[in-house]
């Protein structure tokens, strides 16, 4: 194990053993550290995220439970905790995620991805007159998911009128959302990069901005089929067939984002959240 001194007093610190200490927090024996040039003590633990954490064995559980689509007041009752315990909980595992994910970006700073697809899902916030648009960017092939943004959109179809006049007039922020999902991607992905996308009319505008160099391949939008929950399409080659996939994987594994749920998003923080402990788990688990 590299130790390294909380106080970075020397460039080449040395150690001598300073006794143990026991964590309650998950029955543990944590050496202890004293370092001989500044004579400061630290363990172990000390550079660790879960530093100071009360209830770190639930984590894992946590996580699992919140990937196995159980919603965090299951979670809580299932435990025997506070939801306000759980809600923690999962806002650390977030954070855990995205450094991880953006950890996972930097390898691709020199040698910078070509081939992607991007596209929105479709989700609402608390009732079906408030939809959020998810957009994804996902590696074609792999299937690893590289970034996303999740954002508000006006209702359509029959449901316009009745939003409108429940919740008052709904921005649609879906192109600044696009907007700020590839000025971040410009750091790994090649500006001569092949994109593929529906025939969305906002996606030819917000791509040339930030990579006018790049290919930008549409298709016409296909019937969903039933399984996928509408995200697979119906017969045939489907040429988005990455993006779609994941798509699909999405709505099954996020308790908020099933079609026909209890489960609903009540504020975008809490989307966000949940959306980058499945990513990380779906870049290092399923798409290995």
């Amino acid at each position: 194990m590299l130790l390294d001194c909380p106080a970075k007093c020397s460039p080449n610190p040395r150690f001598t053993k300073f006794g143990f200490f026991y964590r309650t927090s998950d029955s543990k024996k944590i050496q202890r550290w004293k370092c001989l040039a500044c004579k400061k003590t630290f363990s172990n633990a000390t550079s660790n995220p879960c530093f100071g954490q009360k209830k770190r064995r639930l984590n894992p559980v946590i996580k699992k439970l919140i990937l196995a689509k159980a919603s965090q007041r299951r979670i809580a009752k299932l435990l025997n905790i506070n939801r306000k315990t759980v809600d923690r909980k999962v806002r650390f595992l977030a954070l855990q995620s995205k450094k991880a994910r953006f950890k996972f970006l930097n390898l691709y700073k020199k040698q910078k991805l070509k081939n992607l697809q991007f596209d929105d899902m479709v989700s609402f916030e608390h009732t079906k007159c408030k939809p959020l648009a998810i957009s994804l960017l996902v590696e074609e092939g792999s299937r690893k998911i590289l970034d996303f943004e999740v954002s508000k959109m006006s209702a359509g179809g029959k449901l316009a009128l009745i939003s409108r006049e429940k919740y008052g007039p709904r921005l649609d922020g879906r192109k600044k959302a696009w907007l700020k999902l590839f000025k971040r991607s410009s750091l790994f992905v090649s500006p001569d990069a092949h994109f593929k996308s529906d025939e969305h009319p906002i996606y030819p505008v917000v791509l040339r901005k930030h990579f006018p160099k790049a290919i930008h391949e549409r298709f016409k939008g296909r019937r969903g089929c039933v399984v996928g929950q509408g995200e697979l399409k119906a017969g045939g080659f489907d040429p988005l067939f990455s993006l779609n996939h994941t798509c699909a994987m999405i709505r099954d594994s996020v308790g908020r984002l099933v079609r026909r749920t209890w489960c609903t998003t009540k504020n975008l923080d809490g989307l966000r959240d949940h959306l980058e402990i499945y990513i990380g788990y779906h870049n290092s688990q399923l798409t290995n």
